[in-house]
C-alpha cells in the first residue's frame, strides 16, 4: 500500500504559476505509475498528467499541455506537477493518484487517492 499526501496549492493570478508536490509514504514507491487529476465543482474527476515508474515517460491532457509539467523524484518519493501560464479554468481541487499498473487516464485505473489540494486561478 501507499499513502499520498498533496500539498502546494493555493490562489494565483491568471497567467501565474503553482508547483503541487504528492508526497508518498509506503514501500516501493518506484514500483507505481502516478497520476494529477482534477475536479472542478460539479464536473468529473479528469485526468491531468501521468508519469511512469522511471519518470521517463509522460502523458498529458490536451488542455494542459505545454503548460504543466510532471515530474518524480523516486529518491524522496514524491510525485511533482509544476504548472505554468494557469488559467481560470484551471481551478480546481487536484488529486495525485498511484496504481501498480500502466498510466491510464481513467480514475478507476488508480487504487491509491491522496486526499486534494485546492488551486484557484483569479482571473
Amino acid at each position: 500500500q501507499v499513502q499520498l499526501v498533496e500539498s502546494g496549492g493555493g490562489l494565483v493570478q491568471t497567467g501565474g504559476s503553482l508547483r503541487l508536490s504528492c508526497a508518498a509514504s509506503g514501500r516501493s514507491f518506484s514500483a507505481y505509475v502516478m497520476g494529477w487529476f482534477r475536479q472542478a465543482p460539479g464536473k468529473g474527476r479528469e485526468f491531468v498528467a501521468g508519469v511512469n515508474w522511471s519518470g521517463g515517460t509522460t502523458y498529458y491532457a490536451d488542455s494542459v499541455r505545454g503548460r504543466f509539467t510532471i515530474s518524480r523524484d523516486n529518491a524522496k518519493n514524491t510525485v511533482y506537477l509544476q504548472m505554468s501560464s494557469l488559467k481560470p479554468e484551471d481551478t480546481a481541487v487536484y488529486y495525485c493518484a498511484a496504481d501498480r499498473g500502466i498510466v491510464t487516464r481513467s480514475p478507476r485505473g488508480y487504487a491509491y487517492w491522496g486526499q486534494g489540494t485546492q488551486v484557484t486561478v483569479s482571473s
